[in-house]
């Protein structure tokens, strides 16, 4: 056999065992034989440079990128519109049905918890991968794509076609990965979603290689005419698209009408947490597709195609007791220790309760059975007391009147809800205060976590937040279970937070009354720390967004002794931003934005450096001098005031449509 013939055998070996594997999950080569084809491969294409090909296996391996490019969708990638019950879906198929005077075919398919991706093939070939983006323009990440198994690099025949799918990473993938990061001293990751988007915007794609991600196929756009002619179904072509080589989830089904559709989601709304892939709903889809031609779509959306979204699972426990913490402004936060119970796919022993007011509400009791759900199915939290027998023979819930912690007494302040630890000098209340400057949302310093911070803490390594800038290599090493690859992680993180911008050192100061979004605004008025502690209570009161109150609260932070004391502190150990980004343009130069739901292509946070790039304003609260308000899906009550107050709503492409330069 010739050099060319074996390796073209090699590489639709390897191919079709990869599909096996895959995409069937039925191995066709032993590991053993996988691997001698795999290295064999490898020598003849290094020896004989001139027969490796674009679609060779050995690409799968990954290579460093500079940077990635954007790219504009050859097909616009819609989102879909949202329903959250039965009778929202009667209504929609009662839409579509209406102009046909009969029942229509649907396509149910599990709705991923992934990444959107449009893959393009040329005759066959994978040449072009890209995010999703904005729909319109995305990222251009066909390297990485390569190294997913379940990405066929040539399909089985010369096909011309553009695909879409949804990359993500299962379960125990996560839960490994996560495991080794720990054991590494690296950083892990919040869920499979994050983990998979992770993966996916590494330069190096050698990294993304190493990560276990795939990819089920959700739809194509065929270019060849005779496929054009011949697939007049969207079941037809997913089954299609599988017989080139694509991976379908196996859940997909043909059901008759919307009460075929319904059955399946009650079906799937408690069989998913048995899968090894996070979903959150269920995609339902016009099965003709000349029929979802001549629907077509909104500004946003197609009309002939909905995600039903599965509500929050709620469970009903025991309350075995209520457990009291120290917050970083002294606030005591009542949570609750449950009996420990399954909730939308894990499992649950602790929740919130908010404070002792929403205690008082609910009438809760320790020994309650209580109904517990799950906030944005994140956030496990006490929505109500069970009515059993038992309650009223239970003992009434009495405040606490000292600090769990430190056993000084308790406040409350005028107009809030809780009550305070004032003792500057409680180790819990200084804890969570260090816990708050190392998170995301304020300095955003990785590997120091609260069990390192406690055992710092009881160490008399640090005693303050600042104190973490004084930490040697050497201190961090004294740790448990820290070596030094951990230590040197954890020191560099602290040295990279001091180049941080200023509104995020405003945030981790913790100044009452002063969240992430106060800090962005005052950041955005004034250029140093210096400027900020020099303003009067009428120039900061001036301000869109602080007030009467919040004024108040900063003066009195910048003049406070101790506090001054600390800023000098910072400064000295070499934090001082005074930087502030210039704006993009002006074209949102005095408009107000209020932020609400969740945005598809870009979190609140994306969305807010976007306004102030452009010379915009956001705030918290909707208001007459509210220009516009952003909408994302599951808005709360900003946007019910915004309708009343007659404030523009935006939805998040009418947001992009506004900022295109």
């Amino acid at each position: 056999m010739q050099i060319h013939d074996r390796i073209e055998f090699l590489k639709n070996e390897i191919n079709k065992s990869n599909y096996q594997y895959y995409v069937e999950e039925n191995p066709y080569l032993s590991d053993y034989e996988y691997d001698q084809m795999f290295s064999e491969l490898k020598t003849l294409e290094e020896k004989y440079p001139m027969f490796k090909s674009p679609d060779s296996p050995t690409q799968r391996v990954g290579s460093v990128s500079e940077k990635f490019f954007q790219h504009t969708h050859k097909y616009r990638l819609y989102s879909l519109d949202n329903t959250y019950n039965e009778e929202e879906l009667k209504r929609w198929y009662d839409r579509v049905c209406k102009e046909y005077d009969r029942e229509l075919e649907l396509v149910c398919e599990l709705k991923i918890d992934g990444l959107a991706i449009a893959l393009t093939y040329e005759k066959g070939l994978f040449t072009i991968g890209v995010t999703r983006g904005d729909g319109v323009t995305g990222e251009e990440i066909t390297q990485n794509l390569k190294t997913v198994k379940a990405i066929p690099l040539n399909l089985f025949q010369p096909k011309s076609l553009e695909v879409r799918g949804e990359i993500y990473m299962p379960k125990s993938s996560f839960e490994k990965l996560n495991e080794e990061a720990l054991m590494a001293g690296d950083k892990v990751f919040a869920n499979p979603r994050n983990a998979a988007s992770g993966s996916l915007r590494q330069l190096d794609s050698t990294i993304t290689a190493k990560r276990d991600l795939s990819m089920f196929t959700y739809t194509g756009i065929f270019e060849d005419q005779d496929d054009k002619n011949n697939i007049k179904t969207h079941y037809d072509g997913m089954m299609y698209l599988k017989k080139l080589g694509f991976k379908v989830n196996p859940n997909i089904r043909l059901v008759k009408n919307i009460q075929g559709a319904i059955e399946y989601c009650k079906e799937w709304a408690t069989k998913r947490f048995d899968l090894d892939y996070a979903t959150d709903g269920v995609v339902i889809k016009v099965n003709d597709i000349s029929i979802q031609k001549d629907l077509g779509y909104t500004s946003r959306a197609p009309k002939w195609a909905t995600a039903f979204k599965f509500p929050p699972e709620e469970v009903s426990t025991k309350l075995l007791d209520i457990e009291l913490n120290t917050g970083k402004t002294g606030v005591i936060t009542p949570v609750a220790i449950l009996e420990p119970v399954q909730l939308a796919g894990s499992t649950v022993s602790r929740a919130s309760l908010h404070n002792f007011d929403e205690i008082k509400r609910l009438d809760i009791r320790i020994g309650d059975t209580v109904l517990v759900k799950k906030a944005a199915e994140i956030i496990p939290k006490v929505v109500k007391v069970m009515n059993t027998k038992n309650h009223n023979s239970l003992p009434e819930y009495q405040p606490p009147e000292k600090c769990p912690a430190c056993g000084g007494p308790l406040v409350e302040k005028d107009g809030e809800v809780g009550l305070y630890c004032q003792n500057p000098e409680c180790s819990q209340l200084m804890c969570a205060k260090i816990e708050y400057w190392v998170s995301k949302e304020a300095m955003d310093i990785d590997y120091i976590g609260p069990s390192v911070i406690q055992q710092l803490y009881d160490k008399k390594f640090i005693s303050n937040p600042v104190d973490l800038y004084r930490l040697s290599m050497q201190d961090l090493m004294q740790l448990d279970l820290v070596k030094e690859k951990s230590a040197s992680n954890m020191y560099n993180s602290i040295q990279k937070s001091k180049s941080n911008p200023l509104n995020r050192l405003l945030t981790a100061l913790g100044i009452r009354h002063v969240g992430k979004e106060t800090a962005d605004i005052l950041a955005g008025e004034f250029s140093s720390l210096n400027e900020l502690a020099s303003a009067d209570i009428e120039c900061l009161s001036r301000i869109e967004g602080i007030g009467d109150i919040i004024a108040r609260s900063i003066y009195d932070y910048f003049h406070d002794e101790y506090n001054i004391k600390i800023i000098e502190e910072l400064k000295m150990l070499g934090l001082n931003p005074t930087s502030k980004p210039k704006p993009k343009s002006d074209k949102l130069a005095g408009k107000v934005f209020v932020l609400t739901g969740t945005l598809q292509n870009m979190t609140r946070d994306e969305a807010s450096s976007i306004i102030k790039l452009h010379g915009g304003k956001t705030s918290s609260s909707v208001s007459k001098k509210t220009s516009y308000v952003l909408a994302g899906e599951n808005p709360g009550s900003k946007l019910d005031k915004a309708k009343d107050l007659g404030v523009i709503i935006l939805t998040e492409n009418d947001f992009l449509e506004m900022i295109k330069t």
